[in-house]
């Protein structure tokens, strides 16, 4: 079982179309895919419906669930963004967090655990035991990236994670076709952060099959 719950598609800055994610990743034996392209207050309604009709592709392949990546929007917009982005049709709220590899606006990873309507605070950067413990009271999850450059503090947040007992996922955050990550791919990620078997086990399988249950088919 494969579930990642941060992709991309060329609504955004990725390369492939819907249909063709959506088919290699089943291919590669993921059970579920959520499309998370990258929005901001300008271009929600442009993307979002968009993304919401590719969810019509589990009529043929695998679950699809829309969803949205707020990437750089300025933490004093992010909770109205949010709410923007549900009213659209996005069932998996992911925010661009502050990433060492980009200018993220600080105060972006405090502001988005403190949101319990955020589901993911991707690549969160150099991220302190505050926001991590903030995200466990307010059921955030923290990413483990795959994605080169975003994965560079991997360790870091793995480690802030299990400090607090915060829940992660491993997720590929995907924008060209060989980003894509089969199971045993996602766990060296997990482990290579510095999580046991068993912790990775539970990053690569459990949250994320605990976060999209309800939408299996």
């Amino acid at each position: 079982m494969r579930i990642d719950l941060h992709t991309h598609t060329f609504f955004s800055d990725g390369e492939l179309i819907p249909s063709e994610l959506v088919r290699r990743a089943m291919v590669l034996n993921h059970t579920a895919i959520a499309i998370t392209d990258h929005v901001d207050m300008t271009n929600m309604e442009l993307i979002i419906p968009s993304i919401v009709k590719a969810a019509e592709l589990k009529e043929d392949y695998i679950t699809v669930i829309p969803g949205v990546e707020l990437t750089h929007v300025p933490p004093s917009k992010i909770d109205e963004a949010v709410k923007r982005a549900r009213k659209l049709g996005a069932e998996i709220i992911v925010v661009h967090g502050e990433t060492i590899k980009e200018p993220v606006a600080p105060g972006t990873n405090l502001t988005s655990v403190k949101n319990p309507e955020i589901d993911i605070l991707a690549h969160p950067g150099l991220i302190t035991m505050e926001e991590a413990d903030l995200a466990v009271s307010n059921g955030v999850i923290l990413e483990i990236s795959g994605r080169s450059g975003h994965n560079i503090t991997n360790g870091h947040v793995a480690k802030m994670g299990l400090l607090v007992g915060a829940k992660m996922v491993v997720n590929s955050d995907t924008h060209a076709p060989d980003n894509l990550m089969d199971e045993s791919a996602a766990m060296k990620v997990a482990i290579g952060a510095g999580l046991s078997e068993q912790e990775a086990k539970k990053a690569v399988n459990d949250v994320p099959y605990e976060k999209i249950k309800r939408y299996l088919k």
